[in-house]
């Protein structure tokens, strides 16, 4: 399988990257800064671009099967107005449309589902824009005639874990945190197995904590 990655820089990316390869996929990192992928590998392609330039990603999408997007904003331009990931989730639409590529898995966020509580209240605040960017973008998604999956992990950590949880349309209960490497393994299992098909995902690590 030919995967298209969004956000190859990133920690989740990175995940992707490791996993894809050890599957035998064959995957294309399209990022701004192509320095910053040195693992050399026969299946990976490295591509310059701005995932917000439609013309960029329709030169680099046509050929594969799958498109993931694990884009996101970093700290501290994270808790301020931005628009990214609704920005680049347009714009991989577009392209996507415009070449025939039709599969679509994106990374959004737990904090998307309704909670109740003052943790939960805590960080719908402190996440506002995050908020506001992703359910945006999820907007956007779920607008298009693709077969899209949107993933909503909680809050994300280090580990080699690659077990996971699931659940449609909610967060699994006790569901805290989940690591990079699972919700990488989601992403790819989701892909080659075609499922979760037009539904909203929440995932959490494979024991409740």
């Amino acid at each position: 399988m030919r995967i298209l990655l969004l956000g190859a820089n990133g920690h989740t990316g990175s995940q992707v990257i490791d996993l894809a390869l050890g599957r035998f996929h064959e995957v294309t990192a399209f990022v701004r800064s192509p320095q910053k992928i040195t693992r050399p590998h026969p299946r990976l392609k490295v591509v310059r671009g701005d995932p917000r330039a439609v013309e960029q990603l329709a030169e680099a999408v046509p050929g594969h099967d799958a498109v993931i997007s694990a884009l996101g904003v970093r700290p501290p331009l994270a808790f301020r107005p931005h628009t990214l990931v609704q920005d680049c989730a347009a714009s991989t639409i577009e392209a996507m449309q415009r070449t025939g590529v039709n599969r679509l898995v994106l990374v959004s966020a737990a904090v998307l589902f309704p909670g109740h509580g003052a943790f939960f209240t805590f960080f719908r605040w402190l996440l506002t824009y995050i908020r506001r960017d992703l359910g945006a973008a999820e907007e956007i998604v779920r607008a298009a005639s693709l077969d899209w999956t949107i993933a909503r992990p909680p809050r994300l950590t280090a580990g080699s874990e690659e077990r996971y949880r699931t659940e449609r349309d909610a967060l699994p209960s006790a569901g805290y945190s989940l690591s990079f490497r699972a919700l990488a393994a989601f992403l790819l299992d989701a892909v080659e197995r075609h499922n979760y098909v037009r539904e909203t995902v929440g995932l959490a690590s494979a024991i409740a904590s």
